[in-house]
This record gives structure tokens, sequence and C-alpha cells, in this order.
């Protein structure tokens, strides 16, 4: 009797060896199978989150950039070259560079449109002159400039925004700032400039 137990339970167990090592045989291919398929998975959402960062990143080149130029008008100076190679380059490493450098030369230029030279003499004129918005011709804005100096010191302002009084003051300071370098100094404000003690 004890015999045929043990011959029982063994056949049992061989069996149960059998189903799991069969089992386990229909498995293997199915995780086999299923691998490949959740690692296209991985590298599809890897993929789209670099594409992401690589938008990412030309969207701040292309913020920079405008930023930088802005200011340069501002100044009246010329725009930094742009050679829109970050959205022909594959790699974030390099527009990450490239998003540097104009994000390096969006500060300078804002750094030094808000900081002009001579600005307190400027200023000073600006307190003797005119509110920055004076629409009253033939002189108009903060620095009171007529149509001449705006056409000759300020064209594209002109062009672009119509007279100095729809001009932001650094714009207008920067305009005058202009006429100071062509080499005609402080002498289109003769009273004021004297008052300022700058001629």
């Amino acid at each position: 009797m004890h015999v045929r137990q043990s011959r029982v339970l063994l056949l049992v167990a061989v069996a149960g060896l059998a189903a799991a090592l069969s089992l386990g045989a229909v498995l293997v291919p199915q995780q086999a199978e299923a691998t490949p398929s959740v690692a296209k998975k991985v590298k599809l959402v890897r993929q789209v989150a670099y594409e992401a960062q690589l938008r990412r990143t030309l969207t701040g080149i292309h913020a920079a950039r405008d930023e930088a130029w802005r200011w340069q008008v501002v100044m009246s100076a010329p725009k930094s070259r742009y050679a829109a190679s970050a959205e022909h380059s594959p790699s974030l490493v390099y527009r990450r560079s490239v998003l540097a450098l104009w994000t390096g030369r969006a500060n300078r230029a804002r750094r030094v449109a808000q900081n002009p030279p001579r600005l307190k003499d400027w200023l000073c004129i600006h307190h003797y002159e005119g509110a920055w918005n004076d629409p009253n011709a033939p002189y108009y804005g903060g620095l009171q400039m007529d149509m001449s100096f705006m056409q000759a010191y300020g064209a594209e302002l002109l062009r672009r925004k119509g007279t100095a009084d729809h001009w932001s003051p650094l714009e207008q300071i920067w305009v005058a700032e202009r006429a100071y370098r062509s080499g005609r100094g402080f002498n289109p404000w003769p009273n004021t400039a004297r008052w300022c003690g700058l001629i």
C-alpha cells in the first residue's frame, strides 16, 4: 500500500513537472515575441521625447534671436547674422550650443540698449525739451526732433512707427545718439544742451 502511494505521488510529480515544462515552452516564445515589441515602444517614446527637445530648443533659439534683433533695432545697430544651421541639424547638442550663443547675444544687446552712452546727458536735455509722447509739430517727442532730423537719423523708425512721439524713450535716445556720433554732438539742442553744461 505504501509503495503504491509512493508510485502514485511520483507519477503526479512527474506529470506536474512535464506540464510545467510544456507550459514554460509555450510562454518563452510569447515572451520572446513581446520583448521586441516593448523595445520598439521604448525606442519610439525616446525618439518622440528627443524630437520634442529638438523643437523646444529651436523655439528657444528663435526667441533669443528675435530678442537680440529687437534690441539691435532699438540701437540702430546691424542685426547679427542668422545662418539657420540649427534648423537643419538633428543634433540636440549642436542646437543647445546655438541656443547658448543667441541667448548670450540677446543678453548683451539688452544690456547695451538699456544703458545708452551719455544717458544722463540725454535725460537732462529731455527735462528741458518735452514729453516723450509730445505730438506737437514741428518738433516731436522727448528730444523735440523735427522731420529732417528724424529722416536723417531715424528713417526706419519714422517709416515703421511714425513721428518720434510714437517711439519708445530708448529709441528716441538712440536716434539722438546716432546724430551725436555723426559729428553733430549736442548742437541740435543748443539751448538745452547749454543749460545742461554740454556745450
